[in-house]
């Protein structure tokens, strides 16, 4: 299941503004970049509806695996736990998360993946 459409991240402007404003948790496997939403840059891609939700983009490099269909799997993965999560807890705060998967050999276990996720989420305090 794919992030909704008011939950994904979109536009240069967008990413410019979380790389040079975010706060970084880095973990084993994975970084995360969290900044505080600016719902005046989303004007043009029409989020006027959602300006304070949580919004999330995954990056999987090609290093990481140069198939397409693993790193799609991989991002189905953690979007899946996120909205399960989310509809359970409800309770995000209104921040942008950028989500980078490093150059590591990802022939682990799914569950170290979806564990060190959790970990950074919670480290984050994008949960309340």
């Amino acid at each position: 299941m794919a992030l909704p459409r008011n939950m994904r991240l979109k536009g240069h402007r967008t990413f410019n503004y979380i790389h040079k404003n975010s706060i970084k948790y880095h973990g084993k496997l994975m970084t995360f970049k969290v900044a505080i939403s600016k719902p005046e840059i989303t004007l043009s891609h029409k989020f006027r509806n959602f300006p304070n939700n949580l919004r999330i983009a995954i990056s999987i490099s090609k290093k990481v695996s140069k198939k397409a269909v693993e790193r799609n799997k991989i991002r189905r993965t953690l979007q899946e736990w996120l909205l399960k999560n989310i509809k359970a807890i409800n309770n995000h705060k209104p921040y942008w998360l950028l989500v980078n998967l490093k150059n590591v050999d990802l022939c682990n276990d799914e569950n170290e993946l979806l564990e060190e996720f959790q970990n950074l989420m919670f480290k984050s305090k994008l949960f309340k």
